[in-house]
Formats: C-alpha cells, sequence, structure tokens
C-alpha cells in the first residue's frame, strides 16, 4: 500500500514530468523516448548506394544541388550555396560498384575517380556507416597565382591547340 507521502510525490513528478514534456519540440520528444530514434540517420546503414565522402560541414550552407558527374549515377557532387551566394563542394558521392574500403580508407581503380579523390587533401578516413571524412583543396591566395603547375597545364593546353591547327 502507498503511502501519503508517496502520492504526494508521484503527483509531483507527473506535473514537473508534463512541465517538462510540453516545452520540447516534437524531435526532442521522440529522443526521450526510451527506444530512442526509430529510423537511422542516412548513410549509416548497410544497404547504401554510394560512399559518402565529406568536405566540408553541412552548416555552412543554405542550399544543396546535386550535380552528376563522370558516368549517370555513378559519381555525384553535392554542391551547397553559402549566405554570400557563392557555390562550393559539400560532399561526394561515390558508387559502391565503383570504389571499395581498405583498412577505413576509401580505395578505387577507375581513373577518373582516383582523380576526383586525388583533388581532396589528406586522407580519405572512414567516419560511420558509408561516411568518409576528407578535406577540400587547399585555397591558393592570388597574389600566388599562377602557380608552377597552373603554368604547366596552360603550356600544355597552348601546344595542344597549335598541334591542332596544323593538323587542318
Amino acid at each position: 500500500m502507498t503511502t501519503q507521502k508517496q502520492i504526494q510525490a508521484s503527483r509531483q513528478n507527473i506535473r514537473k514530468a508534463q512541465k517538462a514534456w510540453q516545452d520540447m519540440t516534437s524531435h526532442q520528444r521522440s529522443l526521450r523516448q526510451p527506444e530512442g530514434r526509430s529510423r537511422k540517420k542516412p548513410g549509416t546503414g548497410k544497404n547504401a548506394k554510394y560512399y559518402r565522402i565529406i568536405v566540408r560541414p553541412k552548416s555552412e550552407f543554405t542550399a544543396f544541388r546535386i550535380h552528376d558527374v563522370g558516368r549517370t549515377g555513378h559519381t555525384l557532387r553535392i554542391a551547397g550555396k553559402r549566405s554570400s551566394g557563392s557555390w562550393a563542394t559539400h560532399s561526394w558521392l561515390i558508387s559502391k560498384k565503383d570504389a571499395y574500403v581498405e583498412n577505413g580508407y576509401l580505395k578505387t581503380n577507375i581513373s577518373k575517380i582516383k582523380k576526383v579523390l586525388q583533388n581532396l587533401r589528406g586522407s580519405i578516413k572512414k567516419s560511420k556507416g558509408s561516411i568518409f571524412i576528407a578535406k577540400p583543396r587547399k585555397n591558393i591566395p592570388e597574389k600566388d597565382k599562377p602557380t608552377k603547375k597552373q603554368q604547366r597545364a596552360r603550356q600544355k593546353n597552348i601546344k595542344k591547340a597549335q598541334k591542332s591547327r596544323k593538323k587542318k
């Protein structure tokens, strides 16, 4: 049998819980359930079709757009629009058919995808599920441009154009 003191304490606890519940958003309420989240976060399951390589945090962007790069549906670039209006790469989606994981790092044998992965700075490390984290290319200040690499590429393009003119 419950005592009067226990009944009074339980009523207070119920009132306290109801007040806390009313101040929460629906998302917060779902997280407070003893079962936790009912839905897995995207990319954390094993049924994903793509490996996601996050280059910049989602918080930097206000809108997103997906660009299909290379073969249809194999390599996708998720571009994010900043509040300033400029666009930058948020992440890459690479088909699981084209890449594989080796010792926690993302690898591929396809040359075009290798090129994409080489443009990312540092190693591409596994975060969770099918999600990897990398760093974007280094930002080169305008005063240091053109770099040696850019100069070589420009010379190569000029020679290529000259060769095509000679053939005609």
